[in-house]
């Protein structure tokens, strides 16, 4: 990779961890099309010297990616319930009412703000699909059908329109153009307003081995100290900060103008100190993770192997992005798998990339009753698991591949 930086545009020289080629992790299959060739891109991380963004190439344009999205955030229970603690916490922090603005960019099918528009508090959803874009609006959420950046934040601003609140919550790593975005949160963000980012935590992610939450849409992995620096480039300052158990290890950033004086949490500088500590200052601080990763994809293919020797028959369960990047690092097909479930019906009837396995409605397990479910949203495992109680009728156990292959009877 020879491009540069997409924050601060030095030079990229630095690889820590290559998965191979990998399709695009959401452009799910028609079954009309099963006999079409893939796009498979080059699927490295590469980490800045500079600014400590640890990051992707960009192979495809926004609009290619997200223009039309398979995945809708209230076919999560977990997350939905994680929505609402958010929305009591803030309301109750900072006293939002009918005479506040909220904005949510990449606001999904409109599950977070639904939850302002039962109080009656003003808010406005940002969202670059098409498709889901219109669910959110059916559902009386008002939403613009539009990719965020510092254009469309200047025209609501001439409209008349600043933001008390910004939500970002697991968008701020989709974003190619990083600085015109950030620079949009600080035109729209009123001058005393607040700001919250959610992202997975990239030492979390080391940690927990979940290199399958990376794929190409997901541009950028962010530590603290990167996403600290991002900030302040476009005079925006940090003041708190929250560690989260989504998505396998998330941080909520609270952020404002610099210019305003506010008080810092404590949980900042132990934050900065342990990041530190495990040497995110530099590419040293990740030589270990290639190692860890191929460990588990060792541990994964010799539990597929076993169980098809043993005519044991394994099923999936969920069509995330990250069992796309889990298939085909693992070189996983429907050899080895039958068939996955979801719930959504915008997956059901569909294939995954690369791996095509079909993508069934949830009760195809009780038709099969599998001797194993492999659970690809590991992070929301317990929800899924408590689903699927039913199948240990009949014996079967559930199995987690993340952060090493662990099967749950």
């Amino acid at each position: 990779m020879t491009s540069k930086c997409r924050h601060c545009r030095n030079a990229l020289n630095a690889s820590f961890c290559n998965l191979g080629t990998s399709p695009f992790a959401n452009s799910l299959i028609e079954p009309q099309e099963t006999g079409a060739a893939e796009k498979h891109y080059p699927l490295e991380l590469f980490f800045c010297s500079n600014c400590l963004l640890v990051q992707l190439d960009a192979f495809e344009t926004p609009d290619a990616i997200f223009g039309n999205y398979s995945y809708f955030s209230s076919y999560s229970d977990t997350w939905v319930e994680h929505a609402k603690r958010y929305v009591e916490k803030i309301c109750g922090a900072y006293k939002f009412d009918q005479n506040s603005q909220v904005v949510e960019i990449a606001s999904n099918d409109g599950y977070l703000l639904k939850e302002f528009v039962a109080r009656k508090i003003p808010a406005l959803g940002i969202e670059p699909a098409v498709n889901v874009a219109q669910v959110a609006q059916a559902a009386g959420i008002p939403t613009i059908n539009r990719f965020f950046g510092s254009s469309l934040a200047q025209e609501l601003v001439g409209q008349g329109l600043g933001a008390d609140l910004i939500i970002a919550n697991n968008v701020l790593a989709h974003v190619p153009e990083l600085n015109d975005f950030v620079g949009g949160f600080k035109i729209l963000l009123k001058p005393k307003g607040v700001l919250t980012i959610e992202f997975p935590h990239l030492l979390r992610l080391m940690e927990g081995v979940q290199f399958d939450t990376v794929y190409h849409e997901h541009f950028s992995y962010f530590s603290f100290l990167a996403a600290e620096k991002l900030m302040a480039s476009h005079g925006l300052q940090i003041f708190d900060v929250e560690r989260l158990e989504t998505h396998g290890g998330s941080l909520r950033l609270y952020v404002t103008h610099q210019d305003n004086d506010v008080g810092h949490g404590s949980g900042i500088s132990s934050l900065r100190e342990e990041e530190l500590d495990a040497g995110l200052l530099s590419i040293d601080g990740y030589r270990k993770f290639p190692d860890m990763v191929r460990k588990v994809r060792r541990k994964l293919l010799r539990f597929l192997l076993d169980a098809e020797e043993s005519g044991k028959v394994v099923v999936g369960y969920g069509a995330p992005a990250k069992a796309v990047t889990l298939l085909s690092y693992c070189a996983v097909g429907a050899d080895l798998l039958q068939f996955t479930v979801d719930r959504s019906p915008h997956k059901q009837g569909r294939l995954l990339p690369g791996s095509r396995l079909p993508i069934c409605e949830p009760d195809r397990i009780k038709d099969v009753k599998p001797d194993y479910i492999l659970i690809f949203p590991w992070n929301i495992k317990d929800e899924i698991i408590g689903q699927l109680s039913y199948a240990r009728s009949w014996g079967a156990k559930f199995v987690v591949p993340i952060p090493e292959v662990t099967i749950i009877p």
